[in-house]
């Protein structure tokens, strides 16, 4: 069986967001056993599994990135959309454009910790189209 469905985020600031709820409100029943892939249709954005339970973890990250890629290089040549728009392209090419997550039981199979993320580099990044695959039994 393999099911797809898009949907949209609602939108957020800046920041990492814990998004696991959200996204499974969204998906159509999940087999006994299998894996969903979920796509976001953006480079400003990406998804990512991390810590679920303490936000300082979530604050901690977005202060990360933003050592690692800073805004207002004077060496980037793609400013005409802001300028957090050619850092937010290069976080998101760090992180990643998809996640597979196991399905076990009809959930999904994360670690006691873990939780989806929304990693927006955006200052206002607006809702974002993510397509999500189900392939089970």
């Amino acid at each position: 069986m393999i099911q797809q469905t898009e949907f949209v985020l609602r939108p957020r600031a800046r920041g990492f967001h814990l998004i696991t709820g959200e996204v499974t409100a969204h998906l159509p029943n999940l087999p006994r056993v299998g894996l969903v892939n979920l796509f976001i249709q953006h480079t400003s954005a990406a998804l990512s599994v991390n810590e679920n339970c303490d936000p300082d973890v979530r604050g901690d990250m977005e202060k990360i990135f933003n050592n690692l890629v800073k805004e207002r290089e004077s060496w980037y040549d793609h400013t005409l959309e802001g300028w957090d728009d050619m850092p937010a392209h290069a976080k998101s090419t760090i992180v990643g454009a998809s996640l597979t997550i196991p399905i076990t039981d009809g959930r999904f199979n994360l670690g006691t910790w873990q939780g989806i993320y929304l990693c927006e580099f955006r200052n206002h990044g607006g809702g974002r189209h993510i397509v999500a695959t189900v392939i089970g039994e």
